[in-house]
């Protein structure tokens, strides 16, 4: 997990000042989309973007009032009439932005995301907004997952389900929802934001050598779970691998088996030699994980592959899924272009499991 939400369980320690921003709303070109965050402490980003430019620029200076202040808005832009900058106003779109003055009062509910995340359980993260007087809002917030009660009331709580149950049964499909829901006996309306929040995919490396640490970090900036197996201590460690989420110190084939290679698992093994390329590929020949790669020139690769079809570790069309030599070809030389090529192949292959769901 490593949204905007994971950095106010981080920062709960940190002074007062904390202040979310989220666009919830765009119409026409804008520079980000619904759902984008940014997260401010004391009129400093510290994550996340709600666009960058002038837009983030006229943000951040909000939230650094309602960081004194506590209070939250509700603030709409024009990007041809709001704003002066010339490059910015190439956009020519309208972008709506909420700033949540007291995150922290959500905490509870950014710890329930945190938690089930970590469970591999998606949920929607539900933000109900009052109007106090433009552009001062009340803001309400409530972690849902599959099967989950939410505490509103019946007038508003089955169709909140119901949008809930939607979006979780065809993940990015639909996407941030905003939802004008009547209330009974009353003229105003009560305005609801659903935002689908998934668990991260998974990156393991098999390898914690250069090419190891420096795909390590690029998975972090790419927004993937970072694993790294290797079965050297001087290698596999938080002060090698400070980037990683997990590290793992085994042997690399038997941590292997014991990696969970469903559709959200991306495997790159880039260990230091054949024998422990070999091991670690062997438990995910015919698996369903999203990806396979792995390193090696092409005469080591067309000896592997001879192996594996000799002592029938892999039929032909299972070796054929494997991305071997691994990443795209872009004449990369060096430790840190290697681990570019093969950051830009595990993008690749995630747009297209994200573009088949």
């Amino acid at each position: 997990m490593k949204n905007v939400y994971s950095r106010i369980t981080e920062t709960a320690q940190q002074p007062q000042g904390l202040v979310l921003a989220t666009v919830t709303g765009t119409m026409g070109s804008t520079p980000q989309k619904p759902g984008s965050s940014a997260l401010f402490i004391n009129n400093s980003l510290i994550a996340g973007t709600v666009g960058g430019g002038i837009v983030e620029s006229k943000v951040q200076e909000y939230a650094g009032k309602c960081s004194l202040t506590k209070e939250s808005a509700y603030l709409h832009f024009s990007l041809d009439n709001d704003i002066t900058d010339k490059e910015a106003a190439v956009c020519g779109g309208t972008i709506s932005v909420l700033v949540d003055g007291d995150p922290l009062s959500s905490l509870s509910i950014f710890h329930e995301m945190k938690d089930s995340l970590a469970s591999a359980r998606p949920g929607v993260l539900v933000t109900k907004v009052i109007e106090w007087g433009e552009p001062h809002v009340m803001i309400r917030r409530y972690w849902v997952t599959a099967g989950s009660d939410i505490q509103l009331p019946d007038h508003f709580k089955e169709r909140i389900k119901h949008e809930v149950e939607s979006i979780l049964s065809s993940p990015g499909t639909m996407g941030y929802r905003e939802l004008d829901l009547p209330v009974p006996g009353e003229k105003q309306s009560t305005r609801f934001f659903l935002e689908p929040v998934f668990p991260l995919p998974r990156l393991v490396i098999a390898g914690a050598g250069h090419i190891g640490r420096a795909l390590s970090h690029l998975g972090r900036l790419l927004d993937f779970e970072v694993t790294v197996i290797d079965d050297r201590k001087e290698y596999a460690n938080p002060d090698n691998l400070p980037d990683a989420d997990h590290i793992i110190v085994e042997d690399i084939g038997e941590a292997m088996t014991k990696i969970q290679k469903d559709d959200s698992a991306y495997i790159a093994i880039v260990t230091r030699g054949h024998d422990h390329d070999a091991e670690a590929l062997k438990p995910c020949i015919g698996s369903a994980a999203a990806y396979v790669g792995m390193m090696g020139s092409k005469s080591k690769v067309a000896k592997m592959h001879k192996e594996f079809i000799r002592n029938s570790w892999a039929t032909e069309a299972q070796w054929q899924e494997i991305c071997t030599p691994i990443g795209l070809e872009i004449g990369s030389k060096t430790i840190e272009e290697i681990a570019v090529s093969i950051a830009a192949q595990l993008v690749e292959a995630r747009q297209k499991i994200k573009g088949e769901r």
